[in-house]
């Protein structure tokens, strides 16, 4: 690549735009990371909204490579600071996709165990105590949450390779202001376009989770306050890259739309928890603290291929 051909001019207010909204990024989505983390739960997210939101985000990210390759390709024969100048868009698109879809890996993580697996509760004749057997069958819910996980893996897999294929087979341009060959054009298209419509219905999910529910649950409402109008200043460090269009913005605008309308959904339920008592997850609070629910002794029956349930010791240790 010709250094001529590179862009030469410094656009300090995109620059200063786009460091904001990379360190926004990770000061947003630590309070998600933080509460699922520290309340060991992930109880209240829907496995469809992070699939859609982790494919969106990755479709963005390949969109923004793609578009900005011929650039990336200056990085040989510029400095390392211009380097970093230039591909500062990617990095940000990247830390939006890594944040997002490291929520997915906390919820595998912390995914409750008493709903991985299905139950059933034998009283005894007795009626002072109840067996609880689980078996070795996985729950409708788990087994969802493990098929988003998997596509979600598929997704990636599929967008790199067919990213690179086609840059790596593409004629290469002189110059980054020259425009990009028709199959590259494209597919950044398709990337940039199936991310908004996965953006656009990403939310869908957790709205009719969060409403049906009726509970903040593992949801961080903080996180929320910054990224809804932070989506501004996301789209601004985009649109102003050189070599974007608005298939490269469009996604951010969708989701900031649809983030803000669960953000203003969890604040009302928020209102009405305070009102019946209860915390994010449905328990009951008194004087401040979780009220505990007293329950009948629970022991659990342990039998060759069934998983052990955490509550109680088993019979006979």
């Amino acid at each position: 690549m010709d250094p001529t051909h590179c862009p030469s001019s410094h656009d300090w207010l995109t620059n200063l735009i786009t460091g904001v909204v990379i360190v926004g990024l990770f000061i947003s989505y630590a309070p998600q990371h933080y509460r699922i983390i520290a309340s060991k739960t992930s109880e209240g997210l829907s496995p469809l909204f992070l699939l859609l939101g982790s494919t969106s985000s990755a479709a963005g990210m390949w969109n923004m490579i793609t578009m900005q390759w011929g650039v990336v390709k200056c990085c040989p024969v510029v400095g390392f600071g211009r380097c970093v100048e230039l591909t500062a868009g990617i990095f940000q698109v990247s830390v939006q996709w890594f944040c997002f879809t490291f929520v997915f890996v906390l919820y595998m993580k912390f995914y409750p165990e008493r709903l991985k697996y299905i139950e059933l509760d034998i009283e005894a004749p007795s009626h002072e105590e109840v067996h609880v057997v689980k078996t070795p069958l996985k729950s409708s819910e788990w087994r969802f949450s493990l098929f988003c996980a998997r596509v979600t893996l598929a997704h990636f897999i599929f967008c790199a390779i067919s990213t690179f294929y086609l840059l790596a087979t593409a004629i290469p341009s002189p110059s980054p202001e020259v425009a990009l060959p028709v199959q590259i054009q494209s597919w950044a298209t398709f990337l940039g376009v199936s991310s908004a419509v996965l953006a656009a219905i990403q939310y869908a999910p957790q709205l009719e989770h969060t409403y049906r529910h009726k509970l903040v649950g593992a949801l961080s409402i903080p996180m929320m306050c910054i990224q809804s109008p932070g989506a501004v200043l996301m789209i601004l460090g985009i649109a102003l890259r050189p070599g974007t269009n608005w298939t490269s913005w469009f996604t951010f605008l969708v989701a900031g739309v649809m983030q803000s309308s669960l953000l203003i959904m969890c604040i009302v339920w928020k209102f009405r928890q305070r009102r019946l008592g209860i915390d994010d997850f449905g328990n009951a609070v008194v004087s401040g603290a979780v009220e505990e629910v007293q329950r009948p002794e629970v022991v659990v029956v342990e039998e060759e291929g069934l998983v052990t349930d955490e509550r109680t010791p088993l019979i006979g240790r």
